[in-house]
């Protein structure tokens, strides 16, 4: 790129919408993720020091200038790339809980690359960017999904790239959050795992995903109720997310089709048919949870066809 056009690139403010991710799906475990309607939102101008505004869900840690995943994430590419730092100005309107199992890292680590791809002109396409966020999360989904919208499938290929197919769920998918107050870390999720598991649950798992994608890509919802099922991480993590073994109860009656853990948790993803009174099934659930004495938030959502790639802001950026 000419020295004069990636001058004037620097110069320019950038903004980017990158949607809330829900991973795994149930059987799909580490490989494929859908958008949803919840977003991090950030504009960033170049300045003679970095600042952050802050707005939104978590504006305390969002606001923190300290160890911030995005200004890390910045920094940490564009000194790879033998790039100058440029101060930035950044207002972060966040609607993502963070740590709940909705992509709140993927989400910032893919905003701190797009920043540097950005700001150092740096011409890389989408899945070298879906491939840097995606070994620092040592896994693909949530990255390719929030970066691509829709439902994605994706794996690594080689240490910074990524392969990645994206679909169209056909009709409409109402989906419902629970959202537990406290956090849990990946790190606690991934460490009740197995190290190994048997050739049937694996199998199981093989055909319960792939039907699981024909069910979203053809809109076969009656497939939903026995596709759900997991046997690689949810048995193991439903200690660690109590709302799970308590939202599974409800699968199969009253326009829930079924629960599944939202990533590692502990934020659970109900799939609802799109025939029913989305407040009356909310009300519904409210009403078992406390019955179960468990809290969390229910957020009406679905899945959201734009990632950041194809939102207004980084398709107009005048990057090449």
């Amino acid at each position: 790129m000419p020295a004069k056009k990636r001058l004037n690139q620097r110069s320019q403010a950038l903004n980017l919408v990158l949607p809330a991710t829900s991973a795994n799906l149930g059987p799909a475990f580490d490989a494929a993720a859908i958008a949803l309607g919840l977003f991090l939102k950030i504009r960033a101008r170049a300045a003679k020091e970095f600042s952050i505004e802050a707005l939104g869900r978590d504006s305390e840690i969002c606001g923190r200038l300290e160890n911030h995943l995005i200004l890390t994430m910045y920094r940490e590419i564009l000194e790879t790339e033998s790039e100058p730092v440029t101060p930035l100005a950044l207002r972060v309107e966040n609607q993502i809980p963070i740590g709940k199992g909705l992509g709140s890292s993927a989400s910032a680590r893919l905003a701190g690359i797009a920043l540097a791809v950005h700001f150092g002109g740096l011409r890389w396409n989408d899945s070298r960017i879906i491939g840097e966020a995606s070994r620092r999360e040592h896994h693909p989904d949530n990255a390719a999904a929030c970066w691509m919208g829709g439902l994605a499938v994706a794996r690594m290929s080689g240490e910074a790239e990524a392969q990645v197919a994206c679909i169209t769920p056909k009709g409409k998918w109402p989906l419902l959050l629970a959202i537990p107050p406290e956090a849990l870390s990946t790190e606690q999720a991934r460490g009740v795992l197995p190290a190994q598991y048997s050739r049937a649950d694996a199998v199981t798992n093989i055909q319960n995903s792939m039907l699981l994608l024909a069910a979203l890509s053809q809109g076969r919802r009656d497939l939903l109720p026995a596709v759900l099922e997991d046997r690689i991480h949810q048995p193991y993590r439903a200690t660690l997310c109590p709302l799970l073994p308590a939202l599974q109860k409800l699968a199969g009656s009253a326009g829930i089709l079924g629960a599944v853990l939202s990533g590692a948790g502990p934020s659970v993803l109900v799939f609802l048919d799109p025939k029913v009174d989305v407040g009356k099934v909310r009300s519904r659930i409210a009403a078992h949870l406390l019955a179960s004495r468990l809290n969390a938030e229910l957020i009406p959502t679905s899945i959201h066809m734009l990632g950041a790639a194809r939102e207004k802001g980084w398709k107009n950026r005048k990057s090449r």
